[in-house]
This record gives C-alpha cells, structure tokens and sequence, in this order.
C-alpha cells in the first residue's frame, strides 16, 4: 500500500484570481509526479486547465518539469506565463 504525502501549491497572479485560494495542502501518494498533480488541480478547476499550454510551474523554488517526482512537504508554484513589457 502506497504511502500518502502532503505537498504545498501556490497559486500566482491571474490564476490566484481563478482558483479563489492563493495556497493549499494537497494530500497525494508517494512517487506522485508534478503532471499527476496538476491533472487533478485541472479536475479541481477546469478554468485553469484551460491555462495548461502555457503555465509555468516550480518544485521548490526551481523550474520543473511534469515527471518530476514530489516528495514529502515539498512546494510547487503554479504561475501563469511571464509577461514583459
């Protein structure tokens, strides 16, 4: 049987706005990739699946892909494409 794990996931600018939280504790199970959580946030919010081409996302403060594999207590920043001006 899987162990479960707690993970922290902020949420950045327009898509604070969108989710209604700006952070949350997201029980998922051990050896659990960034792209397994981010299919369930889109279940959560299907507005910000429609983000999903374009959304830059972090694992503890470092760019990360979505094989990336969560550990215990880790944190992932879900932000929305930079824009310069």
């Amino acid at each position: 049987m899987l162990e479960m794990m707690r993970v922290r996931v902020l949420f950045f600018s327009v898509l604070r706005d969108l989710t209604g939280v700006e952070e949350l504790e997201v029980e998922v199970e051990e050896g659990a990739r960034l792209g397994g959580l981010m299919a369930g946030l889109f279940e959560r919010w299907p507005r910000l699946g429609e983000w999903d081409a374009s959304l830059l996302l972090a694992v503890d403060q470092a760019y990360a892909g979505r094989e990336v594999v969560l550990r215990s207590g880790c944190e992932v920043a879900v932000m929305p494409p930079v824009q310069g001006g």
